[in-house]
């Protein structure tokens, strides 16, 4: 595995998280979902007064790096460089770039087949509308809720925000089926929205909701996805058990509606 990194140590990236960053899944030196990636940068491109990304140019870069690659990681992160006075940043920045290609985490397809254990998350995500729905480079809190995670009996957390209202796993967007019909949180005021649900959404009647945990209590089937583990049934939240066999098949239902 090989990584370009192209990084000063007074960058902003590292002295105010001023960034952002996405992770693809690599199959056969191919990138998935490659054109919602390149769509989400642009996006935080946009929403953070970046100067235009020379898109040919990183796309040339990220495929010289994955070449001969089968399975793996890709993850681009892009900085807004050195520069400004403190927080001010400066008016003309030249970005900075990281461009990894790391190994596939092996439990990932043990999820996918067998799913997973999830206990609600103690760490809650605080309200911030302006980076909603945003990969930027501020994930202290998802740091937290990792760190909370390993002394819990579980595969991953549900996180809720400060509110209350379920959001998402540690890393992952949230699919909750319900009376024949699919639900997925509203991110309007945290969280981040993943690019797999992007691509499911397109083609898969999804109601973005505002759900509790009484919500999920009540669900036929809960689902956690992300570019990389796709769509994983949950087994377990809290106290509540559901039945792997009939989540595969909803996961069969919910994967063949995007066919």
């Amino acid at each position: 595995m090989e990584n370009q990194q192209i990084f000063s140590n007074s960058d902003r990236g590292l002295a105010y998280g001023d960034g952002f960053f996405t992770t693809a899944l690599v199959c056969n030196g191919r990138i998935e979902l490659w054109p919602l990636h390149v769509k989400r940068l642009v996006q935080c491109q946009q929403r953070l007064g970046f100067p235009e990304l020379n898109l040919e140019a990183l796309e040339r870069l990220v495929y010289e790096r994955i070449k001969g690659e089968t399975k793996a990681v890709l993850k681009i992160l892009i900085t807004r460089g050195c520069g400004g006075r403190g927080y001010q940043a400066p008016q003309s920045p030249t970005p900075s770039f990281s461009i990894q290609v790391l190994p596939f985490p092996e439990n990932y397809s043990k999820w996918q087949q067998h799913g997973i254990e999830t206990v609600l998350s103690r760490v809650q995500l605080g309200i911030q509308p302006l980076l909603a729905g945003l990969k930027t480079l501020n994930r202290l809190e998802q740091v937290l809720i990792k760190q909370d995670a390993q002394t819990l009996e579980c595969d991953d957390v549900i996180v809720t925000d400060i509110n209350g209202s379920v959001i998402e796993s540690s890393a992952a967007n949230i699919i909750v089926i319900k009376n024949n019909r699919v639900y997925t949180p509203n991110l309007a005021n945290s969280g981040i929205k993943g690019v797999f649900l992007t691509s499911l959404e397109s083609q898969v009647d999804i109601t973005v909701a505002d759900i509790d945990l009484e919500f999920l209590q009540l669900a036929d089937g809960i689902f956690i996805c992300n570019s990389l583990i796709e769509l994983v049934p949950i087994i377990r939240f809290e106290q509540q058990c559901f039945d792997i066999e009939y989540l595969l098949t909803l996961k069969k239902q919910i994967l063949g509606m995007s066919s």
